[in-house]
């Protein structure tokens, strides 16, 4: 059975080095801004294609040009400069327009065809955000495949607030909390842990990934280090806390032992004149500092929050009349 809503899909791609791979692309989206059905009968389109130059070292400008010419559902975004993906991709979300956002790389790995699978899931589960969840390895070579999946395991478990361990760049999203986030995640903050401040529920969709289409990756290993401290810095204050913690412990670890000092040499009074009192000074003294910086450190957390943008509250619209609603839109 079809459902009778039309889900408006606006498609957002930062292009670095797109030279080579962004026309056979093109050719695959415009199949999809006619009407699509997915399996479980939902009815679809891709919109707009927001194609966010981010000033690569290729000519991208040229074909981009050229694709607007040819495409009316083909929107160019033009940087200033090259900020980086993800402030490309935050970019093109804020320009956007549709129900629903998703985010697709360049390369070629991610079929969009695949759209229809990322709004079924959406769909059945309620989803504010759909990540793709690959069944066969990313094409990127075992070593930066594991890094990749390690790095996002230990960012998730032990220094986010919430961000999922399984977030990949091919995603698909509630169309008015994209753009919210969009409009207030601070500077250089990775927009996977941004979204994870305000959407409830997330699912995953499988999808099967493809060859980079015979270019070489954007990203070297310098790039790739930088782009994991820069998860690392923006994944919340659970880390300041972690140096809080291990402020309280080192100090009563201090204490404990400066006691055990004490008692240990009136009972054998087998140590130095003087040495046990300066170890206890130095003890207790460095407890005291740890649990200060730790003190600083809860202060320093509720800057980095602000300054992160993250929001206390992001109003939407009543689910019932959101994209998950199955009614016909009134004209």
């Amino acid at each position: 059975m079809t459902n009778s809503k039309l889900h408006k899909i606006s498609v957002v791609t930062p292009v670095y080095q797109g030279e080579s791979t962004l026309p056979g692309l093109a050719e695959e989206m415009a199949a999809l801004t006619t009407e699509q059905v997915t399996p479980d009968g939902h009815r679809w389109v891709v919109a707009e294609w927001l194609l966010v130059h981010d000033h690569g070292p290729d000519r991208s400008p040229d074909v981009l040009g050229g694709l607007d010419e040819k495409f009316d559902f083909v929107r160019p975004i033009w940087l200033s400069r090259n900020f980086g993906q993800h402030p490309a991709t935050l970019a093109g979300m804020a320009s956007s327009t549709g129900d629903w956002i998703a985010t697709i790389d360049e390369d070629g790995q991610h079929n969009p065809a695949e759209l229809g699978t990322f709004l079924d899931v959406a769909m059945r589960e309620q989803a504010q955000l759909v990540y793709a969840n690959p069944l066969n390895p990313p094409p990127h070579g075992r070593f930066r495949n594991a890094t990749s999946k390690c790095a996002k395991w230990l960012v998730s478990k032990a220094l986010s607030d919430g961000a999922p361990a399984t977030f990949q760049s091919y995603r698909l999203m509630v169309g008015e909390a994209g753009r919210s986030v969009a409009a207030y995640v601070g500077t250089g903050v990775y927009l996977d842990v941004a979204l994870s401040w305000v959407m409830d529920r997330v699912a995953q969709a499988p999808v099967t990934l493809r060859a980079e289409g015979g270019r070489e990756s954007g990203y070297s290993f310098r790039r790739l280090l930088a782009h994991f401290w820069r998860l690392v810095l923006t994944s919340g204050t659970r880390g300041l806390r972690l140096v809080s913690g291990l402020g309280i412990a080192f100090s009563l670890s201090g204490f404990l032992y400066a006691a055990f000092i004490i008692v240990q040499s009136i009972v054998t009074q087998s140590a130095p004149p003087g040495w046990p009192s300066t170890f206890v000074i130095i003890l207790i003294t460095s407890g005291a500092i740890l649990f200060s910086l730790g003190v600083i450190a809860e202060y320093i957390g509720v800057l980095v929050g602000m300054a992160m943008g993250k929001p206390p509250y992001l109003i939407v619209t009543d689910p019932k009349d959101g994209p998950w609603q199955q009614r016909p839109q009134p004209r």
